[in-house]
Formats: structure tokens, C-alpha cells, sequence
């Protein structure tokens, strides 16, 4: 309790303080630092001229740890980490890293959406969106360094400082370990069926033997990325990577120039397909833009990807970042643009609506096509899975470990590493055996999962970095996240009424 008068200070002479044990080893009694002697020989030596380059570099360490240590603050268990434990990451580590991750079977069904929003709609929807997703990927990349140093190395991490602890992990918690551990599932899928296309291409009907089921080729698939999964962290799976960024382009390239140099089906329309009733016409066409939304991911991890650079104030990491990615960005436009353009030029509305372009080839060029250029593009997909799966499960396998991590206060084990990854493998595997039905909800999920590239990095732009009101940023920032977040309920909305009105089929444990 404070007192209201000033107590006279008591003193004790000199000789009972420094004579008392009990005084002299008292916590709450410290004795005056010592300035240390400093020897005649030093000081004559540092002042000499052979002492200049050396006291030159001790001020450039010393320069160099303060601007290190005042622009980045890293959390100590981040190096435990399969994401941030290795943080000498480049410029080409990060296209290989957004190529792989931004391409996928996904954009084969582009054409589909042209097929509901005609040649102009179609166009300016897609380079619409291609340049939305492009902004808030450079959103992205300026949050992940704070200006206090924090490096957000974690989309969940972003978003938990921006909207908070609770609304952060409640928006974005779920969209992200869907698009982490729904995305390996789909991967399954589109792998395992890939693997069943080439048996069959080069089988046909001259083997004896009794064909591999589905579920089958899905535990081979994941057999084979469970063994690519042992790579121990995210930089070491850049040859993966490149790997599948080359896989990515070729297939895309090959399917296209493929589809526009056979001749087109008889009866190829180009009018936009008439819907039952308005409502219906109005689903469609959200449905639509959401295919060519879905057809853009990898937001998910280039907060991931990022955190792989070193960072300083001279060199930030969002230099090298920002130029990986536009370098990524132009291949992946020039894959994405002609597949969605040409496919619709070749298949018109006769477009399939499960794979898209991939099915439209099967069926109407099949005969016409050398068994070994269509076995070439099934084996470009599957590696190209194999190594997409390696990106967007290191999330899943960075957030198991920090559990041990946090707890324990020490690194994962290598035992347990590789046990978490294959209980993750063999997890996936399971749901894509139970739910084979999973791509029907694409959709559905789809929308939810949306605000995580058009909407999310606009909000928590204006959130963390507080652009002056009305100002340009301000507005475009929030017109873009709001338009986001209301395109996202529109389709899901939408997909729901789909479900509705058309259905599902539902099969549980019956993969086809």
C-alpha cells in the first residue's frame, strides 16, 4: 500500500553493509557494476593503424545483426519446422514451387465454363479473374513481413493477426486444411485413375490378367507419394517441384494442341447452353465463374513458399518472391488462356462435364490418337499429382509436428515424422476410398473456400496496414473483399440449389 507522506530514509554505516553476510548476498541489494580495466596493450593496439580494418569489420557485424535482428522476428521452433527449417530458398525455388502448386487438373474443365458463358463472357471472366488472384497473391507476398519484422510464414498465422485469435482460425481454418488435405484426396483420385488410363492404353485387351480395381491404383499412387514424402522439408522438394511444373506445362500444351489439330466433333455449337428457367440460368452462370475461380489455387502455400527465403532489410524476401511468382504466372497464363480457348474452339457445348477436355479427347479422338501420345499425357498427370501432392501436404505435416513441437519443446523425431506422414497418407487414401463422391461437392467446397484467394488478402491488407480512409487503397481493397466474400455465398448458394434440384450421386467404398 502506497504511503502519503515520504518515510525518512534509514541508513546504516558503512562497515554493517559491507561486513554483513546476510546483506551482501541479498537479491534486493546488487552491488555497482564494474567498468573493466581495459590493458595499456589493447588500447594502444586499437589505435594503430593495422587496428582499422579490423575495428571496419566489427562495425559491419555489428551493423549487419542489428538490422538482422530489428527486421526479422522468427520464432525459435520455426527451425523444427518441415516449412521454415531450411531457409535458403530462391528466386527459381519459388517458380518451381508456384508453377507445381498453381496448375492442376482443375483447369482441364475451363472449357465447360465457356460453354455456359459464351466466347465474350467466357474471355473477360477469365482474364478478370486471372488478374483478381494475381493482386491478391501480391497482397500476400507484401503481408508475409510486417513492419515490425514478424515473418507470417502460415496462412493461418496471417489471418489469426489480422482478424483475431478466434475469428482468424474461424475463417480460415477450415478453407485451409481443405485446401491442403482435400486437395491430396482429389490428387489421389486423378493419380490413381491416370495410372488405370495407361494400364489400360498399353493393356487393352491382350493381358491375361485381371485388371487392377481403382482402389487398387490409388494405393499405388499413394504408396509412391508417401515415399517422396520422406523428403524432410520444403526447399528439398524443389526438384519435385521443377519436375512438376514441367509435367504441368506439358500435359496442358499437349492436350491442347491435340484438341484443335483433329477435326471437331459434327454439330459443334458455340451458343451458351439455355438453361430450364431463369433461376436456373442464373445458377449456371455462377456456377461457371466459379469453375474458372477454382481453376487458380496455390494461395494456400505462398505464404509457405516464402518463408523458405532468407530476409533482411536490404533484401526482403518478397523481392525474390514476387519475381518467382510473375515468372511462374506467365506459364501458367499460357497454359491456362489456350486450354480454356482452344478447348471450347474444339468441343464446343459437346464439352463432358467430369474431366472436361481430358474426357472430350478420350471420346472423340480416341481411335484417331497414337495410344502412345495419350498414354504420355496420362503419365504427365500422374507425376505432376505426385508432385503437387508433396506441396500441398507439407502444411498438414508442418501443423502435426508443431503439435509435438509445442509441447515437447524439442524437434520431431525422424521416427515420428515418418509416421505422422504415412498416418496422413494412409488417411487420405481412406477418404478417397470412402467418399469417391468428394468431386461432386467441388462446388460446394469450392465456394467456401473461395474468400482464401479473392477475398481474405484485400480485408487483412486494410486490417494490418491501415491505408488512410476513402484513399485508393482503401477502396479498391475493400470493394475487392467484399465482392469476394458475396461472390462466395452466391456460389455456394448456387451449388447448393444444383444439389438440390439435380442431385448426387452418393456411393460410399465404391470407387470408380
Amino acid at each position: 500500500m502506497a504511503a502519503t507522506a515520504e518515510s525518512p530514509v534509514i541508513s546504516a554505516p558503512p562497515f554493517q553493509l559491507h561486513n554483513s553476510p546476510s546483506l551482501t548476498h541479498s537479491p534486493l541489494i546488487e552491488p555497482a557494476p564494474k567498468t573493466p580495466a581495459r590493458s595499456p596493450f589493447a588500447t594502444r593496439l586499437m589505435s594503430t593503424p593495422l587496428a582499422s580494418p579490423v575495428k571496419k569489420a566489427m562495425a559491419s557485424m555489428q551493423g549487419y545483426l542489428e538490422e538482422v535482428g530489428h527486421f526479422t522476428k522468427l520464432d525459435p521452433q520455426d527451425d523444427w519446422l518441415p516449412i521454415t527449417e531450411s531457409r535458403n530458398g530462391n528466386m527459381c525455388y519459388a517458380a518451381f514451387h508456384t508453377l507445381s502448386s498453381g496448375i492442376g487438373v482443375q483447369a482441364l474443365v475451363l472449357p465447360l465454363a465457356f460453354s455456359v458463358l459464351g466466347w465474350y463472357w467466357g474471355i473477360v471472366c477469365l482474364s478478370a479473374v486471372f488478374m483478381w488472384q494475381l493482386y491478391t497473391l501480391w497482397l500476400l507476398i507484401q503481408l508475409h513481413e510486417s513492419e515490425d519484422g514478424t515473418r507470417y510464414s502460415r496462412y493461418l498465422r496471417l489471418s489469426t493477426a489480422a482478424f483475431g485469435e478466434k475469428k482468424g482460425k474461424l475463417l480460415a481454418l477450415f478453407p485451409i486444411m481443405y485446401l491442403s488435405g482435400g486437395t491430396c484426396v482429389a490428387l489421389i483420385m486423378i493419380g490413381g485413375g491416370s495410372m488405370k488410363i495407361i494400364f489400360e492404353i498399353l493393356c487393352g485387351g491382350t493381358c491375361h490378367i485381371r485388371p487392377p480395381s481403382a482402389a487398387e491404383w490409388y494405393l499405388v499412387f499413394i504408396c509412391c507419394a508417401i515415399i517422396l514424402a520422406q523428403l524432410p522439408n520444403l526447399n528439398s522438394i524443389a526438384g519435385v517441384s521443377l519436375i512438376g511444373a514441367i509435367t504441368a506445362v506439358g500435359y496442358c500444351t499437349l492436350i491442347w494442341v491435340l484438341s484443335i489439330t483433329k477435326s471437331r466433333p459434327a454439330g459443334v455449337s458455340y451458343e451458351p447452353l439455355k438453361a430450364r428457367s431463369e433461376l436456373a440460368r442464373v445458377c449456371g452462370v455462377l456456377n461457371a465463374v466459379g469453375i474458372v475461380a477454382f481453376a487458380f489455387r496455390g494461395h494456400n502455400v505462398v505464404l509457405e513458399i516464402q518463408g523458405t527465403m532468407p530476409s533482411s532489410r536490404q533484401k526482403p524476401s518478397r523481392k525474390p518472391m514476387w519475381k518467382g511468382v510473375k515468372y511462374a504466372y506467365v506459364a501458367i497464363a499460357m497454359c491456362l488462356f489456350p486450354l480454356a480457348i482452344g478447348g471450347y474452339y474444339a468441343y464446343g457445348n459437346s464439352i463432358p462435364t467430369n474431366e472436361g477436355i481430358l474426357d472430350a479427347l478420350y471420346k472423340y479422338h480416341l481411335r484417331g490418337t497414337s495410344k502412345a501420345v495419350l498414354g504420355f499425357a496420362s503419365l504427365l498427370i500422374v507425376v505432376n499429382s505426385l508432385s503437387s501432392f508433396q506441396i500441398y501436404a507439407m502444411p498438414v505435416f508442418d501443423n502435426l509436428e508443431s503439435r509435438y513441437t509445442h509441447s515437447k519443446h524439442r524437434p520431431c523425431p525422424r521416427w515420428l515424422r515418418t509416421a505422422l506422414r504415412i498416418f496422413f497418407g494412409c488417411l487420405a487414401f481412406f477418404i478417397s476410398i470412402a467418399l469417391p463422391f468428394l468431386p461432386s461437392l467441388a462446388g460446394l467446397i469450392g465456394g467456401i473456400t473461395l474468400p482464401i484467394t479473392l477475398a481474405y488478402p484485400c480485408l487483412m491488407w486494410v486490417l494490418m496496414k491501415k491505408p488512410a480512409r476513402y484513399s485508393a487503397m482503401w477502396c479498391v481493397n475493400g470493394i475487392l473483399g467484399v465482392s469476394g466474400m458475396a461472390l462466395s455465398v452466391l456460389i455456394v448458394g448456387a451449388a447448393i440449389w444444383s444439389i438440390v434440384t439435380i442431385g448426387i450421386e452418393v456411393h460410399f467404398f465404391r470407387p470408380k
